[in-house]
């Protein structure tokens, strides 16, 4: 009996088309991913010793944010443009033609006075006439 020997072949892992895979995978999930950038404005409230507190926040408003800068957001989007035009624009939209809903106007205490004033006449020419301005209470501050 003539027994050969077998040949041993080299046993070898082709890493290219994992690398591939892997690579093409990144790639889709960089294109993919929706990066957000959130805003807030920073406010500090104007005090009030009058005054109802609203205790139902789970009815549907709008709410508009204005801070001392002059930088506006409806209901925690940022307006790029806060004019008249836009926020005309933004209300109209963001109510979807219901002028019944509440506008809660959120402005910092250090905002100048026009622009609360362009912001309820905005609200004012679409027709919205439930218009609520937001305070803190006096002493509130100082019990933090």
């Amino acid at each position: 009996m003539n027994f050969r020997r077998q040949r041993t072949e080299e046993v070898s892992v082709n890493l290219t088309p994992l690398i591939d895979v892997v690579f093409l995978l990144l790639i889709f999930f960089m294109v993919s991913t929706t990066f957000t950038r959130e805003t807030q404005l920073k406010l500090d409230l104007p005090q009030a010793v009058s005054g109802e507190r609203v205790e139902n926040r789970n009815i549907q408003q709008l709410e508009l944010t204005i801070a001392a800068t002059g930088e506006m957001a409806l209901n925690e989007k940022a307006l790029l443009n806060p004019n008249l035009s836009n926020l005309k624009a933004a209300l109209q939209k963001e109510s979807g033609g219901d002028n019944m809903l509440p506008v809660v106007i959120t402005a910092d205490a250090q905002t100048p006075h026009q622009y609360v004033i362009t912001a309820m006449d905005a609200a004012g020419q679409l027709g919205f006439s439930r218009l609520r301005l937001t305070t803190s209470e006096v002493g509130a501050d100082e019990q933090q």
